[in-house]
């Protein structure tokens, strides 16, 4: 769907490591439209579940997007140990810059505990601004 080419980013929180990437989809005077790639790997001795997601972007005008849903379109995986997930969507920003950051929440089958495994936080910022936008 995306080409992730950027350097990928990871954060690891309990042996469960969140590896994740940006990518401009579509720029645009009015702001732009940013996909993400998140994997989520279970590096423990346990069986997780993948109960959703919640992230936020900040934006330099102050503005705040978040999503906070269960599930990845509608998929709850569960992951053994040694296994990954991989999620890709997108973002509408209304603004060039911005920040993406976040978290999974998961639960570890063996302790039955539901816990927060941070997403690694993201700059979403365009180089290539339009001539006209002057940014303040």
């Amino acid at each position: 769907m995306f080409n992730f080419d950027d350097e990928m980013q990871t954060k690891i929180t309990d042996d469960i490591a969140v590896s994740a990437c940006p990518v401009l989809v579509e720029e645009s005077a009015r702001g732009n439209l940013w996909g993400y790639y998140l994997c989520i790997e279970n590096n423990s001795k346990h069986k997780i579940q993948l109960l959703g997601k919640s992230w936020n972007i900040s934006d330099e005008k102050g503005n705040l997007y978040c999503d906070n849903s269960l599930g990845f379109k509608g998929e709850i995986p569960e992951l053994e140990p040694g296994e990954y997930f991989e999620f890709t969507s997108t973002a509408p920003v209304n603004s060039h810059n911005a920040v993406f950051y976040g978290s999974c929440r998961i639960v570890d089958e063996k302790h039955n505990l539901t816990k927060d495994i941070l997403i690694p936080t993201l700059n979403l910022a365009t180089n290539n601004l339009p001539e006209n936008i002057v940014l303040n």
